[in-house]
């Protein structure tokens, strides 16, 4: 299929896609927040109080909830290498996630107290060819992971998007070594074609 085809096939499909149309209705940043309401709903990851770090945050979706459920009194650090539109309650960090430099900026954004829960939906920009982008997508997935081990309190939960594919279980096992439960779910808002999951874990001990 060539690209242009390929463009208007997204495009039609983005603005028929009923969670498009009801976010635009409910005023969030994007229909990724449904998949954290369903999340939430099931899980109560996110209390009032809580310090949030959000990462591949852009547009803002997840961050825009988890400000809200985290108040009055918690925090939300945001991060992601495309520029976020202001939302109340949160700090924002713009920069390249694999660079030294930016993790740098996100562990003085959360300061020495341990933050409750990490959300991550960092994805690459896919190219559609799987050998290509599942390994990227692990790789984001290992430096989420290794920033939960320099940010994440005891007993503080993870959620983070995974794509199907070589190494999807190696991660998993890792995970599992490091908290006391671990899920897999797919949201009722991930599109049935896509390969991605989210792994919600909770009861984080370390693996030290």
């Amino acid at each position: 299929m060539s690209q242009s085809k390929s463009s208007k096939r997204w495009l039609t499909e983005h603005f028929n896609d009923p969670y498009v149309k009801q976010a635009q209705r409910d005023g969030y940043r994007s229909r990724a927040a449904y998949k954290l309401i369903e999340l939430q709903q099931k899980y109560r990851l996110i209390q009032p109080g809580m310090r949030i770090v959000d990462l591949g945050a852009a547009p803002g979706g997840w961050s825009q909830l988890a400000s809200q459920w985290v108040q009055p009194t918690g925090t939300v650090v945001a991060v992601d290498l495309l520029p976020i539109e202001p939302l109340p309650n949160v700090v924002m960090v713009q920069g390249d996630f694999r660079e030294q430099a930016v993790l740098q900026c996100v562990l003085e954004k959360v300061g020495d107290q341990r933050v409750d829960v990490v959300l991550s939906d960092m994805a690459p920009n896919l190219s559609g060819n799987h050998s290509i982008d599942i390994p990227r997508s692990m790789y984001l997935a290992e430096l989420a992971l290794d920033m939960v081990g320099q940010i994440l309190k005891p007993r503080g939960s993870l959620v983070m998007k995974l794509f199907h594919g070589v190494g999807f279980e190696d991660l998993l096992r890792q995970v599992r070594l490091c908290f006391t439960t671990v899920q897999v779910r797919k949201p009722k808002a991930s599109r049935a074609r896509s390969k991605e999951v989210y792994l919600v874990a909770k009861g984080y001990t370390s693996n030290e």
